[in-house]
């Protein structure tokens, strides 16, 4: 038989691995707290503010049994069955705090939980934000909640940081709290930049920026958000509060990048394209985000480029990804003087004959 001490280090070590390992198994075998109380939590798109009150609650409570569970587990696995008085003076105090400490979480949980959950930190959060349209903690996390179910908001980020930016808010989303801030509040300031040559989608260094989102709003703290460089321009792009760099901050924009704001530059210098009367624009057919504001239009006067006749269909953007990827990525330097095919009718154009919608 071994002794209690034993028993203490084993259910030790299983502790300090449930933090380090488990988590990462437990989400690729599916069991993740979302999942297994996912009947209780219901669905973040129906209510994102109080699907995240009732998750954040119940991750406090399954973070705070782990002790216990793991104090059970040494027990099991160094086979000491024996009366509380007789095991070490470590292991009562690991038990005790283990008791306490799931005691004081549901002591909170409860707290939280009362007045309709007024007490949890993402109403009190919710609570800064109560002005004018908003009349209580309620309409603001109703104005999320629709916001959040749009399809155009911009998210990324891992379960545990997620970063999600609606039209009127920015929220970043981590395992315990949801920090918010008003668009037409807030500042953001890029404060770091820092490249990491391994990454498992590219061979290419992965560049992870660190942007602190402030608030003229006293009540609202300031947060940090990272997220990649590829994702940097799509978040401009959602993102109509200012955003400035700080000193000795450099961005690396990859090549794709460079060529869509050199191409936007272009575009913006062309003949631009008067739609007829009561033609009405539809969205366009890549991102089903925005109104498609460009034509393809003869333009350029040499024999390889066609002409166009398909209605505008698609937005700028869209069509410089488009554009970028018929080209030949060993060689940049062709991408500006190349032609590329229609999407839809595959007749060859250059950057010359696109046209912005009037």
């Amino acid at each position: 038989m071994e002794s209690p001490e034993l028993s203490f280090t084993l259910a030790y070590i299983v502790f300090s691995l449930c933090f380090v390992f488990t988590p990462n198994e437990f989400r690729s075998a599916g069991l993740t707290i979302q999942n297994l109380f996912s009947s209780w939590l219901g669905s973040e798109d129906v209510g994102f503010i109080q699907y995240h009150v009732k998750r954040s609650s119940v991750t406090v409570l399954v973070h705070s049994a782990l002790p216990l569970g793991t104090l059970n587990v040494g027990i099991y696995l160094s086979s000491v069955i024996v009366l509380f008085q007789q095991v070490s003076e470590s292991w009562r105090t690991f038990l005790l705090l283990s008791l306490c400490l799931q005691l004081a979480s549901w002591t909170l949980v409860i707290y939280w939980s009362r007045c309709h959950w007024h007490n949890h930190p993402i109403s009190q959060a919710l609570q800064a934000h109560v002005q004018s349209p908003h009349s209580s903690w309620g309409s603001v996390a109703t104005s999320i909640n629709t916001e959040f179910r749009r399809i155009d908001k911009f998210a990324t980020g891992a379960p545990g940081a997620r970063v999600i930016v609606t039209d009127s808010w920015v929220l970043k989303v981590t395992t315990y709290h949801i920090y918010m801030a008003l668009q037409s509040e807030c500042h953001v300031t890029v404060t770091d930049s820092r490249q990491h040559q391994l990454s498992p989608d590219s061979a290419s260094p992965t560049e992870i920026l660190t942007l602190r989102v402030g608030s003229i709003n006293p009540a609202v703290r300031p947060f940090n958000i990272k997220l990649n460089s590829t994702e940097y321009a799509e978040l401009r792009e959602k993102l109509r509060a200012p955003i400035r760099n700080s000193p000795n901050v450099v961005i690396h924009q990859t090549i794709s990048e460079l060529f869509l704001e050199t191409f936007k530059a272009q575009v913006d210098l062309n003949q631009p394209y008067t739609l007829p009367t009561g033609q009405e624009v539809d969205p366009c057919i890549g991102c089903m985000q925005i109104p498609a504001n460009t034509k393809v239009v003869r333009l350029c006067p040499t024999a390889e480029c066609q002409q166009c006749f398909c209605r505008p269909m698609w937005c700028l953007s869209c069509l410089g990804r488009w554009f970028a990827s018929r080209q030949d990525q060993q060689r940049p330097e062709t991408w500006l003087s190349s032609r590329v095919p229609c999407p839809t009718c595959r007749a060859k154009f250059c950057i010359l004959d696109i046209s912005l919608v009037q």
